[in-house]
């Protein structure tokens, strides 16, 4: 086996998840500054969004975890795209029956023409 290639800072780490306050204490070569004391011992500490404990994959819950806020953006541009769609077409032009050739074409319809014979 090769010396010297294995990381030297392996060892026992706390990640705590935010979401519930879930803790484990487990082994890794993280670098963090945060230290916190688990059963009279302190560690290094990792605060981490999403873990096993709160993940909906593994509650079987369906839950929005959104730290950054991408649901609340998400959600102001469908509505802004809403808005402006409505917005579109209160604006269009309203076509009068007098304003056309046959006054029973409507728009968008295309004219048909007959040959005499």
């Amino acid at each position: 086996m090769k010396k010297n290639i294995h990381p030297q800072n392996y060892r026992p780490v706390v990640f705590q998840d935010l979401n519930d306050n879930t803790t484990f204490v487990t082994r890794s070569t993280v670098d963090t500054e945060e230290k916190v004391t688990v059963d009279g011992v302190e560690y290094p500490l990792v605060k981490v969004h999403i873990s096993s404990s709160s993940h909906p994959f593994f509650t079987g819950e369906e839950r929005i975890v959104d730290v950054e806020g991408r649901v609340d953006k998400f959600k102001a541009r469908r509505e802004a795209a809403k808005k402006a769609q409505d917005a579109r077409v209160a604006a269009k032009p309203k076509v009068r029956k007098s304003e056309t050739k046959s006054g029973a074409q409507k728009l968008g319809t295309p004219q048909v023409k007959t040959a005499k014979k």
